[in-house]
């Protein structure tokens, strides 16, 4: 069952106030601690998760666009993005750690509020209609993309890979 806006929501609110609770518990070693099943500290970690919510983003045009475009056409794109996973994935490692510098405890919360409201305002204006159009997407890049995905589930996506990671931040998240 698609998540309604309500729950994508609260699953942003949520968010928002676990990364809250990490960034006002964390000490400087806590963050610098090496995480659960990455290489990243937890303070690259915690930026990796608010990323999550940036590149929707960018997906979300991407979605409108493809969605109207020819079926095959969607599919060679997400193909081609696959056959690219492996320089993705180093991108995706190696642009975290730098984006932490920039993005460090100071910063990512209100990085996140930004993106929260951008991608909301967008999301309170969808109407059912947009929320069902969907396109291939490159599941090879995220354990959460599937090989087709609605504008819904590109909205709700964000959140679980927030909580997924969320999981391998080490120590576990301070409960709030």
């Amino acid at each position: 069952m698609e998540p309604s806006k309500a729950d994508i929501l609260a699953g942003y609110c949520r968010a928002r106030h676990a990364l809250d609770a990490w960034l006002e518990s964390a000490s400087a070693a806590d963050l610098r601690r090496r995480s659960n099943g990455t290489r990243w500290t937890n303070e690259e970690l915690l930026f990796h998760m608010v990323f999550g919510y940036m590149i929707v983003r960018a997906l979300l045009p991407m979605v409108h666009v493809i969605s109207r475009l020819p079926k095959p056409v969607g599919k060679v794109f997400a193909a081609v993005l696959n056959a690219g996973t492996r320089p993705f994935d180093v991108v995706n490692y190696w642009g975290s750690r730098a984006a932490a510098l920039v993005y460090n405890r100071q910063r990512m919360g209100r990085k996140l509020d930004k993106t929260f409201t951008a991608i909301t305002r967008r999301l309170e204006r969808e109407s059912p209609t947009s929320l069902s159009r969907s396109m291939p997407f490159p599941d090879r890049w995220d354990p959460f993309f599937a090989p087709t995905m609605t504008l819904n589930d590109v909205y709700a996506y964000p959140t679980l890979h927030f909580d997924f990671h969320a999981r391998q931040l080490s120590p576990s998240p301070p409960p709030r």
